[in-house]
């Protein structure tokens, strides 16, 4: 199918996108970044809007940069150009590792940081690792900048808390923190598919404890969520695969509703975050002690 007729507007600069978006129905009009989620579901008809608003053409939403204690990217950057940053790969390792995870090499080519983000698939890395890292999104709109923390970004399935008139401009990636140890790890039907399960597990060690335990389901519900009962029986304890078994069970005993459709079960989704809660807490850990925490 070809998508149904629209206007379309390729702005140059953020002020003026955000001028055009503010002379529209914010909800007649959709944002097109790099267009791997949108341009299907125009060619199927899902989505009608009025008027495609283009970002491409805007070069100060692009690009990697490093701050004091993050790594700042464009919500316009793509996943190519984030594969291909030194910066990330040194100061974020996991960052790294989620984008290498994300399809293939043709859709991380054109696939962008921002358009994921905003796209908040629950079964998608970039949400689950900004929530475990505490990422920062930075949105501009008719009231100025907004900063928002990942956790109160993603809201439920494939909505956001940005408000109408709004574009996310910048993605903030802290710096892991010296001594973490991390994964991700997740099972889809082939690789490239979405997760229908994924983890994300970081913690550190001091005096042979578990410091800062964060672990974060996704694939499993309506977004990715943190686990804060499992998290509070590693912090202060000696790891063991013991532990570990432990909060797989306490993950799985909070999910809420798992998903349940033609890809798995509800219950086969709850089993599948257990085991992989205990499996990315397993290898967070090593790399914890490999650091030489």
């Amino acid at each position: 199918m070809k998508p149904a007729p629209f206007e379309y507007a390729a702005p140059p600069t953020l002020d003026e996108a955000l001028a055009i978006l503010s002379e529209n129905d914010p909800d007649e009009v959709k944002i097109l970044a790099g267009g791997q989620s949108l341009m299907p579901l125009l060619n199927m008809r899902l989505a009608r809007p009025e008027l495609l608003l283009d970002l491409t053409r805007i070069d100060e939403l692009g690009g990697v940069r490093a701050l004091d204690s993050a790594v700042s990217i464009g919500a316009l950057a793509t996943k190519r150009d984030v594969e291909d940053s030194s910066l990330v790969r040194d100061r974020n390792p996991l960052f790294m590792e989620s984008t290498v995870m994300i399809g293939h090499p043709q859709i991380r080519n054109r696939g962008t940081v921002g358009g994921s983000m905003v796209q908040a698939d629950p079964a998608a890395e970039y949400p689950a690792v900004a929530v475990a890292l505490g990422a920062e999104l930075v949105a501009r709109g008719p009231g100025g900048e907004r900063v928002i923390e990942a956790d109160d970004f993603f809201i439920t399935y494939l909505t956001t808390s940005l408000e109408p008139g709004e574009i996310l401009t910048e993605v903030r990636v802290p710096d892991l923190p010296a001594g973490t140890g991390w994964s991700i790890q997740e099972v889809a039907r082939r690789h490239g598919d979405f997760a229908i399960v994924g983890a994300v597990a970081m913690l550190r060690l001091e005096s042979g404890v578990c410091v800062d335990p964060r672990i974060v389901i996704f694939g499993a519900s309506d977004r990715a969520r943190r686990h804060p009962e499992a998290e509070a029986l590693l912090a202060g304890e000696r790891p063991s695969a013991a532990l570990f078994e432990s909060a797989g069970q306490a993950v799985a005993q909070s999910l809420e509703d798992p998903t349940d459709d033609v890809h798995a079960s509800a219950d086969y989704r709850r089993d599948l975050a257990r085991v992989l809660c205990a499996r990315t807490l397993s290898e967070a850990m090593e790399r914890a002690e490999g650091s030489g925490a």
